[in-house]
């Protein structure tokens, strides 16, 4: 099945997930929609990944952020002796899992919550002094800082 959706205007509103969009556009192979996740847009410069982990434990998720990438993975420990269960039916999935994220430039991870099986990572986006624009002044005065009217 092929999608026909036209992403563009999504695409000019959304910081940093433009790998996303391409994903979204040419579909994604089925082994890449375990876990499944969102991501949500919380202000201009914030972002919220949620990963359902549902039956993982903290210390069996990873979260590594290395230049661009972020990376969330997830391994069950094996069950210790005397944990012995007759599972009748196992439905919910629990195999190992890991899941990248692409990041913009000047994204980093803010901070990352465990709470009811939702693994929510938060995202900041904070451009640097040198890399905002500048207004440059006629006559040799000090170039000031562009304001941001939406932040007022």
């Amino acid at each position: 099945m092929r999608n026909n959706f036209d992403w563009t205007p999504y695409r000019r509103s959304t910081v940093g997930f433009d790998r996303l969009f391409d994903f979204l556009e040419t579909g994604g192979s089925a082994a890449e929609n375990y876990p499944p996740f969102d991501i949500e847009k919380l202000g201009d410069d914030h972002f919220r990944i949620t990963v359902a982990v549902a039956g993982f434990k903290t210390d069996e998720i990873d979260i590594t952020a290395q230049q661009n990438m972020l990376t969330v993975s997830g391994r069950k420990a094996p069950a210790g002796e005397g944990e012995g269960r007759q599972m009748l039916y196992s439905g919910i999935a629990t195999r190992a899992f890991e899941r990248r994220f692409q990041l913009a430039d000047f994204v980093r991870v803010g901070k990352a919550d465990l709470a009811d099986g939702l693994l929510a990572i938060d995202l900041v986006r904070e451009v640097p002094e040198a890399m905002k624009p500048h207004k440059i002044a006629i006559g040799g005065v000090a170039p000031s800082v562009i304001e941001d009217k939406k932040a007022a």
